[in-house]
């Protein structure tokens, strides 16, 4: 039988089947680690496992109060438990605070049963709800500050008396909320506001908190505003076992990989996303015009709904043609902009790819003069001119053919290098192989250069033709040398191949008696006569430990130590190097003509 919602949070509770998940406050101007925030969860995969199902259903059956004292429970239970030092916050609700049935003294006595001190909590009142009686939560917070407890606001800026509340509760601490905080490097509006609350704090005394940050250049920003109190998930996500100490290195390298696994680069269309402020579904058509009539620049409006995401798109011309027609004004002016809106305009993630994006505008067939919406987890984030598009692909293009080899026409050293960086940015397992042909001088030399150049032309093909152009990128660093990037795990066996599809495809460029011979007899730099093999390969593959190797240089010199210990064989070669740090001792693997 199907639980409904009501019984699914009686069995929660009376199971106490509640866990705790602690997120860091990391103290950046004294290195340190503040405190924890609690934040509770039902079971994985429970259909109330997450906070806004649980809350809810709580509110609904009424029994908030029930609830907020069981995750109250568990999670003073859970911070003993883990011997974490600092600050315990707590999320309570005002409601809980002055509700009469709610139990006095019980968070007093579950500290003492865990040998917690009341200075070690903060209690975050959330400003979201809405306080009928302000007296009473006053003298309901002062008793809690009598006992030894900080006072925190939490959510700042998203509620009903965010300065009200600050002046008349005089807390410890604020956290902002996150709508502030996100993107706020991109508003000029949210910039004032923190500057006024960050202001403020310094005048009363106020600790504050940037909660919710995701983005480097958030933080970047808020510190550079004062403020060194951070949480959020550039930093570290919510755990069950969270940092115990401070870490620089830590915190670098969480922000490196919240920053860029995956996040924007010069092939995603994030990248040229334009700030461009939006209007609601329920504007009326009169109001939108007035939004163009005020901005000139000003070609479409992103059309939201409530949860902040693009359902449409409204043009100024389109919106122009309808109020000039007769009567238009006295038709459209108190009409929803949904009546007249474009309800198919082209939404993409900040993080699809150029070439996708491309493809679908191509797909759509849309006015050049257009532009195309961007999210950012569904959420809207801005737009794109489609000239910015094209513009900037084609700019891709002119680049890429300068750079480019001009023999093979295939991706040279700049290209190559900005592959590897990207990689090493995003955090991304790669595998590198350095692939060198052997004993090409006494060929040039034999054969002639027309000849030297078709048959590095042929090592082209048969790299490009061997490897898998979805997780693969293939660079031609100059000469006889090559370099491939493999995304995927296939690296060892496309290797393998290469040198098997090469050995085969170039006996074409020798005599039948130097086929026959295995090699031919021509002269040394000293001028010796000494025998040369026909052509191999030596393939260096080195798959890069991503703790270690910082850039570029760093892994094109383990690829380069590999693929010399290849050379100083006279048969194709391949070594294989695991994920490592430079000063890792290659593993050397044979593969000849013939071997397995």
């Amino acid at each position: 039988m199907k639980l409904n919602g009501a019984h699914l949070l009686v069995q929660l509770l009376t199971e106490q089947n509640i866990s705790t998940v602690f997120q860091p406050i990391f103290d950046l101007a004294n290195s340190c680690i503040l405190g924890y925030e609690a934040l509770s969860r039902g079971p994985k995969g429970h259909p109330l496992e997450f906070p806004n199902q649980l809350f809810l259903a709580a509110e609904q059956q009424g029994k908030v109060s029930e609830l907020e004292l069981l995750c109250r429970k568990k999670a003073i239970e859970n911070f003993a438990l883990l011997g974490l030092s600092g600050k315990l916050f707590l999320n309570v609700s005002p409601r809980t605070l002055l509700d009469p049935k709610h139990p006095k003294g019980e968070t007093q006595h579950l500290l003492e049963q865990h040998g917690l001190s009341a200075a070690q909590v903060v209690i975050e009142v959330t400003e979201q709800d809405e306080v009928p009686n302000h007296q009473l939560l006053q003298q309901t917070l002062a008793y809690y500050r009598e006992l030894g407890f900080s006072i925190a606001i939490d959510d700042l800026g998203a509620g009903h008396s965010g300065l009200r509340k600050w002046s008349e509760l005089q807390p410890d601490i604020i956290k902002i909320d996150k709508y502030f905080i996100d993107h706020c490097h991109q508003s000029i509006v949210k910039k004032e506001f923190l500057k006024s609350i960050i202001d403020l704090a310094k005048a009363t005394n106020t600790q504050v908190i940037a909660e919710g940050i995701e983005h480097q250049e958030e933080l970047d920003l808020l510190t550079g505003l004062g403020v060194s109190l951070a949480q959020g998930f550039l930093l570290e996500r919510p755990s069950t076992e969270p940092s115990r100490l401070f870490s620089s290195d830590l915190l670098a390298k969480q922000a490196l990989k919240q920053q860029n696994s995956p996040e924007l680069d010069d092939q995603t269309i994030g990248l040229l996303v334009e700030t461009q402020q939006a209007i609601f579904a329920s504007t009326h058509c009169a109001a939108a015009q007035t939004c163009f009539e005020k901005n000139k620049g000003l070609i479409s409006l992103a059309v939201l709904n409530e949860q902040q995401q693009p359902v449409g798109m409204l043009h100024r011309d389109q919106l122009a043609e309808l109020f000039a027609a007769p009567y238009g004004h006295a038709l459209y002016d108190k009409k929803s902009v949904t009546r007249v809106m474009d309800t198919q305009p082209l939404i993409v993630d900040k993080l699809d790819t150029l070439d996708m994006v491309s493809q679908q505008i191509t797909d759509f067939d849309f006015d050049i003069r257009r532009h195309i919406l961007v999210t950012e987890h569904q959420t809207y984030l801005g737009v794109v001119p489609l000239r910015k598009i094209l513009k900037h692909i084609t700019d891709q293009k002119v680049r890429h053919a300068q750079h480019a080899n001009p023999l093979t026409m295939l991706p040279g050293n700049v290209a190559i290098t900005e592959a590897i960086e990207l990689r090493l940015r995003r955090q991304q397992n790669f595998f590198l192989a350095y692939v060198d042909l052997n004993h090409f001088k006494q060929f040039n030399d034999l054969y002639g250069y027309a000849s030297g150049d078709a048959v590095i032309k042929l090592l082209a093909d048969v790299i490009s033709d061997s490897c898998d152009p979805a997780n693969s990128f293939v660079g031609h660093i100059g000469g006889d040398d090559f370099m491939v990037i493999f995304d995927g795990t296939d690296a060892w066996h496309t290797c393998q191949l290469i040198i098997k599809e090469f050995e085969r495809r170039s006996q074409s460029f020798f005599t039948p008696e130097h086929i026959a011979a295995g090699g031919y007899w021509a002269p040394n730099r000293e001028g010796q006569e000494q025998f040369v093999p026909l052509l191999t390969l030596s393939i260096g593959l080195v798959n890069p430990d991503l703790a270690f190797c910082e850039n570029s240089h760093q892994v094109s010199a383990l690829a380069t130590d590999a693929k010399k210990e290849a050379k100083r064989y006279r048969q194709s070669y391949l070594f294989l190097c695991h994920r490592r740090k430079p000063a890792t001792p290659i593993v050397r693997m044979r593969l000849a003509s013939g071997a397995d």
